[in-house]
């Protein structure tokens, strides 16, 4: 016999699988977080081959979904202003509705946890909510999530699994979890241009320093390490060492430049965008970041990283791809996940260069390896080698 409660949960999983015609994807705001989610951009297209995909993404961060198959449009104009703009400018919360309810949306994907998103998609129309309930937002969604708990406190889950599962909830089936990013030959030339002028060669390892992060303080690994590792990347290794990072993190990347006794070639600089600095990190032998959004980039660009972890957990951000290294050490006090250390930073300073070094070194002659194979260093190759 059937019940009025098996009639509900079949109408229900009816609901849950049905198909989007125009698909909003809100994208994270951090870098790294941006990266993580392509995963779940490339199931989103798998699942809804004919839909109208468009991705909503913060300003700075467009850049990154450029040349990215899996969508047909992107809005920059996220997070919208919590302030009310009198002039309704687009950038403020009634101006990003509007767009979006231009949109005529029939489904929208939160991928960040915070209750904007879940307001500005109800506010805009938008009949389909997905996402997680998190922040007192469930209200405002169609279809809640409900995160991994234990004891009260969220269960540490790759940031990576946590986005895909928004897919597997809508029906997704032999999900690939690869990251990836694309970059336009215009940007590819524009790097090879640049960094052949300042002396460097496809026999030469490249080696691109990211010497910052967003997340705070406690996270940056001593600037004289970086300095110290790159002067050996040159002295040892023949090569051609570059630094990178956000305008904002441009005092720190000169004290990094000023203390190494090598040369390193600074990429903003010399007018780097993230456009271009993709395509540099595409050409890289192996990049040399802490925990921050170079590191993802770099796995999704098919370029090894040596990430110097702190106060983090890595199981939040873990990948599985066997040459994203994490160089961290075990301390009672962490992973603490604090922006600032109230200690001595012993999980920063008992990392050493020659820690980071050894993992540089070996991934540095991994990329050789492959080169010598008569193999280009693109992100298919990368990643069938990468990923374990």
């Amino acid at each position: 016999m059937v019940t009025t409660c098996d009639i509900i949960r079949m109408m229900n999983r009816i609901s849950q699988y049905r198909q989007a015609n125009r698909l909003l994807v809100i994208m994270p705001t951090w870098v790294g977080d941006a990266v993580m989610a392509t995963p779940t951009l490339r199931a989103l297209r798998n699942l809804y081959r004919t839909a109208h995909i468009t991705a909503l993404t913060r300003r700075s961060n467009r850049p990154l979904l450029d040349a990215c198959p899996w969508i047909d449009d992107i809005l920059s104009a996220w997070p919208p202003q919590i302030k009310i703009q009198r002039d309704g400018a687009q950038g403020g919360v009634f101006g990003v509705v509007r767009r979006l309810a231009a949109g005529q949306f029939d489904t929208a994907v939160l991928l960040p946890n915070g209750i904007r998103s879940a307001l500005t998609t109800m506010l805009a129309g938008i009949p389909r909510r997905v996402g997680y309930d998190r922040n007192g937002r469930g209200f405002l969604l169609t279809d809640r999530l409900a995160p991994r708990r234990q004891l009260g406190a969220f269960v540490p889950v790759p940031t990576l699994d946590y986005y895909l599962a928004i897919v597997r909830y809508l029906g997704a089936e032999h999900i690939d979890r690869t990251m990836r990013l694309f970059t336009r030959p215009e940007d590819d030339q524009r790097a090879e241009d640049l960094l052949v002028d300042a002396g460097w060669s496809r026999q030469i390892p490249l080696v691109v320093i990211n010497p910052g992060a967003s997340f705070g303080d406690a996270k940056l690994w001593p600037i004289e390490r970086f300095a110290a590792v790159s002067d050996r990347c040159v002295d040892e290794l023949g090569a051609f060492v570059a630094i990178g990072g956000a305008s904002k993190e441009r005092p720190l990347l000169q004290k990094v430049i000023d203390r190494a006794s090598r040369p390193i070639f600074d990429l903003p600089g010399h007018g780097v965008d993230m456009k271009v600095f993709k395509s540099v990190v595409r050409k890289a032998s192996v990049v040399i970041c802490n925990d921050t959004g170079a590191r993802h980039m770099a796995t999704a660009l098919g370029t090894p990283a040596a990430s110097v972890f702190g106060p983090t957990d890595p199981a939040w951000t873990e990948t599985g791809v066997a040459v994203d290294r994490q160089v961290r050490v075990d301390v009672d006090c962490g992973p603490c996940q604090l922006r600032k250390c109230p200690l001595d930073h012993r999980c920063m300073t008992r990392i050493n260069p020659q820690m980071v070094f050894d993992h540089v070194g070996e991934l540095v002659g991994w990329n050789d390896e492959l080169k010598h194979k008569g193999q280009d260093q693109d992100n298919s190759v990368a990643r069938s080698v990468g990923y374990s």
